[in-house]
C-alpha cells in the first residue's frame, strides 16, 4: 500500500499513543506514523540521512526528560530542522505553554480532547490541513 506521507508523532503516553494510531489509522489509512516515546530520540533521528523525514511532527509538551518545548528550541536551533512543520498537541490548556510554544517556532498549538470522537475530529483536522499545505 501506499503511503500518502509521513507523521512523526513524539509522545510518552501510552493511552495517549493508542488514541493517536488508532483515530489516524480510521481518519488516514494511508499515512505512515512512526511514534517517538522519548523526546531526546528525536533530533539524532531526524539529523539521520537515511531516515525518512516527516512531513509533520505531532509533539507532546509534557514528557519526561526533555520536555516537547525544549525539543521544540532544539529542532529549530537546527537549519535543516527549521521548516519541519510542528503541531504541539498537548492536554495543556496553558495560555503562557501556548505563547511560548510559539515563540519557540510551533506551526500550530491543539488542545487534546478527552473525549475520543472529539480528539479524532479534531486530530484529523490538523492533519488534514497541514498534509495539505505539504502539497500546495
Amino acid at each position: 500500500m501506499k503511503s500518502d506521507g509521513l507523521i512523526l508523532v513524539v509522545e510518552d503516553s501510552e493511552e495517549d499513543t493508542e488514541a493517536i494510531q488508532r483515530a489516524l489509522s480510521r481518519s488516514h489509512p494511508s499515512l505512515a506514523v512512526e511514534f517517538a516515546p522519548r523526546s531526546d530520540t528525536v533530533v539524532p533521528r531526524l539529523l539521520d540521512p537515511a531516515a525518512r523525514t516527516p512531513d509533520l511532527v505531532l509533539l507532546d509538551l509534557n514528557m519526561p526528560g526533555t520536555n516537547g518545548l525544549t525539543l521544540l528550541s532544539n529542532l529549530r536551533a537546527h537549519a535543516a530542522l527549521a521548516t519541519l512543520t510542528v503541531v504541539v498537541f498537548t492536554s495543556s490548556t496553558s495560555s503562557a505553554e501556548e505563547d511560548a510554544c510559539y515563540a519557540a517556532g510551533a506551526d500550530s498549538y491543539i488542545y487534546k480532547p478527552v473525549n475520543f470522537e472529539l480528539f479524532q475530529t479534531v486530530l484529523r483536522g490538523a492533519v488534514d490541513f497541514w498534509m495539505a499545505q505539504k502539497k500546495v
